[in-house]
């Protein structure tokens, strides 16, 4: 991210490039897995006077609001557990995070979920509804997961049907968003060509802010399209 920017010198994140990205600027992203959370600083001046985000055409890119996780240990039945210093997420930890807001109805009502999740190559496991639910012998349709947040450590308890997890691509929500500006009237952006995933969203109440893995917050002008979110 010391480089320049340009295609003999280019940035290794896309946040370093949105970072010095003017009105009228084009950042093109080459193929890879970027695992970021980006946040516009600034949008372009008109339609005519945009900055415009786009992978290189023909190539794949992903960006990721999750991290690898490795180091699982088996415990019983098809359960491993896993433990995260809360250090490694920094701000925003989504096993501490509950999906909340107006209109978000649980069944039962004391339900609780979670904004993050864990992923077994690329699907998502399930949230148990109580810990004793994912120890025991997985479902062969669902298999669950639970976490606890203390003062220093997340634990992640989850269940693998046949399958070492150490060996496998497990993930885990790292990040609350994955394109989203800070602050409102970051106008006139084009975002194109991406594929984007595993940001840990809360619901959307109507009467609050509209935060999801790509968002405009309340800026004008964008154009987002052909991306698989």
């Amino acid at each position: 991210d010391t480089n320049d920017g340009s295609t003999a010198k280019p940035f290794k994140t896309i946040s370093a490039a949105a970072s010095v990205a003017m009105p009228g600027d084009v950042i093109t992203v080459h193929s890879g897995v970027y695992r970021e959370q980006i946040t516009p600083p600034r949008g372009g001046n008109s339609d005519q006077e945009r900055i415009v985000y786009q992978a290189s055409p023909g190539e794949k890119v992903e960006i990721k609001g999750s991290e690898v996780i490795k180091n699982w240990k088996k415990l019983d039945n098809d359960t491993w557990e896993v433990k995260i210093p809360n250090t490694f997420f920094g701000k925003f930890n989504p096993y501490n995070d509950l999906i909340r807001g107006d209109w978000f109805s649980p069944t039962p009502k004391d339900r609780k979920y979670h904004t993050g999740a864990v992923y077994l190559n690329g699907d998502w496991l399930m949230e148990a509804a109580k810990k004793e639910e994912v120890m025991r012998t997985a479902d062969e349709k669902n298999q669950l997961w639970w976490a606890e947040v203390d003062s220093t450590t997340t634990t992640i308890w989850a269940q693998f049907r046949n399958v070492d997890p150490n060996k496998e691509t497990i993930e885990i929500n790292a990040r609350q968003t994955i394109f989203y500006p800070e602050k409102p009237y970051i106008n006139f952006i084009t975002l194109r060509g991406f594929t984007m995933q595993h940001a840990a969203t809360n619901w959307a109440p109507p009467t609050a802010e509209q935060m999801g893995l790509v968002g405009t917050h309340w800026s004008k002008g964008w154009i987002i399209e052909n991306n698989i979110i």
